[in-house]
């Protein structure tokens, strides 16, 4: 849409669907796609065929439980039940392991992580089945505004975790074995395109609008889109990022097939493209 393919040589077309982008990546369906570390760390190192080549942008989840609710600090919800949506081992599960061991929370011994349909979890807090949901920003957004719900801990407005991306651009390993000069020209086209996104973040929801990858009111999207803070994740910040949440992974347990933290960074980390990069 914006033309930095275009601009590069390259022809692309959108998701071939139906598979999930790690899988897609994996089975080289799929050359390229922004996704969570979260959910890509552990099958990188478990040899799925993809690896991490450039950073993309900061936060979008968060604990979140009911406004009027007695739970105000992580250490609250000790002893409770907490909603991971995307199940054992996914990003939301990482993610909350990640907020609360930051917190010297322990997230396999203190609190009971349980997998939870993300439309179900308010009805599950206000029954008192479960005490917190960690989930996208863009969903809790209008009971967050509307003081149903509150953030507890956050990948996107704590302090602690502004130094580090949520999310990495990835491409097939062997896509760049094969095609390195193009992979290259990718990396830089969407490194230009989250550039261009942090200056033109209304223009820049619109079009995602517009493609139906993104639906509700226009301010409230350009709002959470904002939180993002696309355009300031470069490779050294990332790479710095990476390798401290391997580390954690590695000690939390969340990552079980390699404790070399520099061995996984090896296989996860191959930036492509460390140029400048201007937008105008």
């Amino acid at each position: 849409k914006l033309g930095y393919y275009e601009e590069a040589g390259l022809t692309a077309e959108g998701s071939k669907g139906g598979d999930t982008y790690t899988i897609a990546l994996g089975t080289n369906k799929n050359h390229v796609a922004v996704g969570h570390i979260a959910t890509m760390l552990v099958p990188c190192t478990n040899d799925v065929d993809l690896t991490f080549v450039g950073g993309a942008h900061i936060g979008c989840k968060s604990i979140y439980v009911l406004a009027d609710s007695n739970y105000n600090t992580t250490a609250d919800l000790k002893g409770t039940q907490v909603a991971v949506p995307n199940g054992i081992g996914a990003s939301d599960y990482n993610i909350t392991a990640l907020l609360l061991d930051a917190d010297g929370i322990n997230p396999q011994t203190d609190v009971t992580l349980m997998q939870v349909s993300t439309d179900a979890c308010v009805a599950a807090m206000e029954n008192g089945e479960i005490a917190a949901v960690v989930s996208g920003d863009m969903w809790a957004w209008d009971m967050w505004k509307s003081g149903q719900l509150k953030w507890l801990r956050s990948i996107t407005w704590d302090e602690d975790f502004q130094d580090e991306p949520c999310c990495v651009t990835v491409l097939n390993k062997d896509f760049i074995k094969e095609n390195p000069l193009m992979a290259k020209y990718i990396t830089k086209a969407v490194y230009e395109a989250q550039a261009w996104m942090g200056k033109n973040v209304e223009e820049a929801t619109q079009i995602q609008i517009d493609a139906g990858l993104l639906t509700g009111d226009l301010d409230k999207l350009v709002e959470c889109m904002k939180t993002y803070q696309w355009g300031t994740v470069d490779n050294a910040f990332t790479e710095r990022a990476l390798q401290e949440i391997t580390e954690d992974y590695i000690r939390l347990g969340l990552l079980t097939t390699m404790k070399d933290a520099d061995k996984v960074m090896e296989k996860i980390w191959w930036p492509q493209y460390d140029g400048e990069i201007v937008v105008e």
